[in-house]
């Protein structure tokens, strides 16, 4: 047994539990210091992951339960880079809290673990386990303001929906098992293509519990109130990285398990993107609380993204992946202006961004950058993200679901704009310049950086998209 390859959970695994025993064991040590290891531990971890890629380590573990391949690798790295920012823009929100502190940080590292094991299952009980292992801290965290009515009762809906999303996985498992003997991806590809009931109920299952988890439409019902109610902090990172790891078992089951069933999920899949699209773009207009714009833009965004999956190819695989990294800068961006301003003035509203370009042009402008690139804006990274996913829907004939896409971009640019001509147009009630801290800082230039990157220089992260699904599907066939 190559340990190696599971070596960044065992490591990641060291860190949580040194970060825990610091907070238990020497309570009068710094929370910044824990936040502080923390960082440094996973910027190691990545470094880790950055060397396997480069010896090329790859191969599976477990009787093929877990699988290292360049997919993988590809998400661990975006997961742990995104709690790197992520834990950035928390010290001041958690620095404020009153209970906690040191279990706050914990609980991110152990939420990070267990997707960082999401993006190497490589069977079903694999992918219900680690689908539960990272969804456990995130229902305690989306609670975590416990005198706060709004994060308790988003931590109820959260777990309600979250257990109801678990059962019909399980049950779809069961039926799969049944029917086919098997639970490995790559023995129910090779069965697949002989299709029977079991097998189709089983997968519709399945693809209906991760619905839930990336807030795809129809299964979309717990996301606006469970991203208003729970710690702005957790509302970014439940907004980007559960989704990713979500989507990478997602690309696992449709491209490489069910290959040879492809003209029986495109169509599903291009189905409930433009419904996602539509019912997103449209419902943010009337939105009057940026956290809850911000969420209805997510239902949206994962529109955006499944028209690569729709696709069905290579190449749209190679723009989901790319679409992600736009998304990150991009939506964690705004979530951090959020942050930053309701940590000032403990208010979320859109009419509360009001004349914020005279209270702090940086935030104002990053803000700018950040819904101009959700929108597709160019030279910003969501229109190079857009065009990838549109142009791999074109090269299959999607020509009616890129259609709706393009018209829902000009829908998107209502509400974004609205936005901005609020922190532009309209005159503040106040005038208290807003200080940033130097985290918060990081943060924000991390995300302009970002999206002006991928979009005047895309070419470095396409490649990398692209050298991440190369061999992915052969390596499991094995």
């Amino acid at each position: 047994m190559n340990l190696t390859l599971i070596s960044p959970e065992l490591w990641m695994t060291l860190l949580s539990c040194v970060v825990l025993s610091i907070d238990f064991l020497a309570p009068q040590f710094s929370k910044k210091g824990l936040a502080t290891l923390s960082i440094i531990g996973m910027a190691l971890i990545m470094l880790h992951l950055v060397a396997m890629t480069w010896f090329g380590v790859q191969g599976t573990l477990f009787n093929t339960m877990f699988v290292l391949d360049p997919l993988a690798i590809f998400f661990k790295i975006f997961i742990l880079f995104s709690t790197i920012l992520l834990l950035l823009a928390s010290l001041d929100y958690v620095d404020r809290l009153p209970h906690f502190q040191g279990e706050y940080y914990y609980l991110i590292l152990f939420t990070a673990l267990g997707m960082m094991f999401m993006a190497s299952a490589n069977d079903l009980l694999s992918l219900f386990i680690t689908l539960e292992f990272s969804t456990f801290g995130f229902y305690i965290l989306v609670a975590y303001l416990r005198e706060d009515v709004k994060s308790n009762e988003a931590g109820i809906k959260f777990f309600i929906l979250g257990v109801l999303a678990a059962a019909l996985i399980a049950f779809g498992i069961s039926l799969i098992y049944g029917d086919t003997g098997t639970i490995l991806f790559y023995e129910i590809a090779k069965i697949s293509p002989k299709i029977s009931i079991g097998l189709v109920i089983g997968l519709l299952f399945i693809f209906i519990g991760i619905g839930f988890k990336i807030g795809a439409f129809p299964f979309h019902a717990w996301i606006p109130d469970v991203y208003q109610g729970a710690p702005t902090p957790v509302t970014a990172y439940l907004s980007i990285a559960p989704k990713a790891a979500a989507l990478c078992l997602s690309l696992r089951i449709a491209f490489a398990t069910l290959s040879d069933l492809k003209p029986d999920w495109v169509w599903l899949i291009a189905a409930i993107s433009i419904f996602s699209m539509t019912y997103g773009n449209i419902t943010a207009i009337a939105q009057k609380n940026m956290k809850r714009l911000l969420a209805y833009s997510g239902i949206a965004q994962i529109g955006n993204i499944l028209i690569g999956m729709a696709a069905g190819t290579k190449m749209g695989s190679d723009a989901v992946l790319f679409y992600l990294l736009t998304y990150l800068f991009a939506n964690l961006g705004a979530f951090v202006v959020v942050i930053i301003y309701s940590n000032m003035t403990q208010k979320d509203n859109i009419d509360d961004l009001s004349g914020l370009n005279r209270r702090s042009p940086l935030m104002a402008f990053a803000m700018l950058l950040f819904l101009l690139s959700l929108a597709g804006v160019p030279p910003l990274a969501g229109f190079v993200g857009k065009v990838y996913v549109f142009l791999a829907a074109v090269e299959q004939g999607l020509y009616l679901l890129v259609s709706i896409g393009l018209i829902n971009v000009v829908i998107s640019f209502y509400y974004y704009l609205i936005v901005v001509k609020k922190m532009y147009a309209v005159e503040p009630e106040e005038m208290t310049p807003i200080s940033l801290s130097i985290p918060l800082r990081l943060v924000l230039y991390a995300g302009i950086i970002g999206v002006l990157w991928l979009g005047i220089w895309p070419k470095p992260f396409i490649d990398w998209s692209v050298s991440a699904t190369h061999i992915f599907t052969h390596l499991m066939s094995q």
